[in-house]
């Protein structure tokens, strides 16, 4: 069974716009999990625009299923995985400056820099996953630095998807192949939606959890929030 993961970062986008607290996370968070999501996903970027390092513990204390953080393993981002101690960290090598995470790690060149990162936050029980491209050798690296899972970055899956979905999905199953003899466990995200994702779930199926938010979120405006979760789980079966 692949997991629903909730990311709820455009409903903080939403109520950060206007200062207050409509719409409110927690509540969002706890309703996800209440119409069948199996995971809340956070990612709290330094200038807070999404979810803000403030929300990481109310968040905390109310989600039930899997609570995963994402993020540039900075020092102040560490820091908070490592106090919170959520089920999961996914690391992901996106600057402060970007729109939105657009390309994996180098588990090559950062190698040494992401063995230490994820020896430390072993230490605190917590399931390390790498943000990578669909590459065989970023793959191996990943087994190489110790990390528990990979999320591949299906960005470019969803751009090619509508045109040649045999050709979008090929890198993907190969990276999920070779990773899965590495004895790795395989997420995925990134315009995952409701019109790739169950060709995506279908060719691949050692696929663990998927984290999806800008599409589901997108979704719920035309089709409300309990609805969209559920379409999405339905995707996934």
């Amino acid at each position: 069974m692949t997991r629903l993961s909730v990311n709820i970062n455009k409903v903080a986008l939403i109520r950060n716009a206007r200062g207050g607290n409509l719409p409110d996370l927690i509540k969002v968070a706890k309703d996800c999990e209440q119409f069948g999501g199996q995971g809340i996903t956070v990612h709290p970027r330094p200038d807070q625009r999404h979810v803000r390092y403030d929300d990481i513990g109310p968040l905390k204390e109310v989600v039930t299923t899997e609570f995963n953080i994402e993020g540039n393993p900075s020092d102040a981002f560490l820091e908070l995985v490592c106090q919170h101690k959520p089920d999961q960290c996914t690391l992901v090598p996106d600057p402060p400056e970007v729109l939105t995470s657009d390309t994996g790690w180098d588990t090559l060149k950062h190698k040494s820099f992401l063995k230490e990162v994820t020896e430390r936050l072993h230490q605190h029980k917590i399931r390390v996953s790498l943000f990578l491209n669909p590459e065989l050798d970023m793959v191996e690296g990943t087994k190489e630095i110790g990390a528990d899972r990979i999320e591949l970055y299906t960005g470019e899956y969803a751009k090619l998807y509508p045109i040649n979905p045999k050709a979008a999905i090929q890198p993907f199953t190969n990276a999920a192949s070779y990773a899965s003899s590495l004895g790795l466990g395989i997420n995925a995200g990134h315009d995952l939606n409701l019109d790739n994702l169950h060709f995506f779930k279908q060719e691949i199926p050692q696929l663990l959890e998927v984290s999806i938010g800008h599409a589901l979120v997108c979704d719920a405006i035309y089709y409300g929030l309990q609805n969209v979760v559920q379409m999405y789980l339905h995707q996934l079966t």
